[in-house]
């Protein structure tokens, strides 16, 4: 069997496609680059080099939503290139209303939201590899405090 990479992308079903493709475009920067007829748009985020990293298929306006502890996917996590998109991500969310959380997980700095269909995502920033420290193998769940946070990583900061 041939070692896995990295993911490439992620199908999601949406009820409503044009809602969707807004929402993911607006909050992540994400623009469509094909379309299957009405029921499928495949999306690049604005750094990537995939062809797609984000497809929504949809199954409309009636379809139910997977009861709460379900099997199925929990989140997908969305990676960024600085801890200030993810204070932006975090004023965003708010904004939106989809805010549900942020999380300080030692190697890595998060806000957690939902999309229109209840699709949970998180953004993610990384430390530096060299500055996991103990985190190396460890994966802790703390609040996250994104003001001592941007204090220390942020644009100008001594690390």
């Amino acid at each position: 069997m041939a070692a896995v990479r990295n993911v490439n992308h992620v199908v999601l079903y949406v009820r409503d496609l044009e809602r969707s493709v807004e929402f993911y475009e607006a909050l992540f920067g994400f623009r469509v680059v094909a379309r299957a007829g009405r029921t499928m748009a495949f999306l690049r985020a604005a750094a990537s080099s995939n062809h797609h990293d984000l497809g929504l298929a949809a199954v409309g306006a009636q379809a139910p939503s997977a009861p709460q502890g379900s099997v199925g996917l929990y989140h997908t996590a969305w990676q960024v290139d600085r801890i200030e998109d993810v204070a932006d991500a975090y004023r965003e969310l708010i904004a939106r209303g989809a805010l549900t959380g942020a999380s300080d997980h030692g190697a890595t700095k998060s806000v957690y939201g939902l999309d229109p269909d209840g699709n949970e995502f998180e953004i993610m920033w990384m430390l530096p590899r060299e500055h996991w420290g103990e985190h190396e193998e460890a994966a802790p769940t703390r609040p996250l405090d994104l003001a001592a946070e941007l204090r220390r990583w942020g644009a100008g900061a001594a690390t």
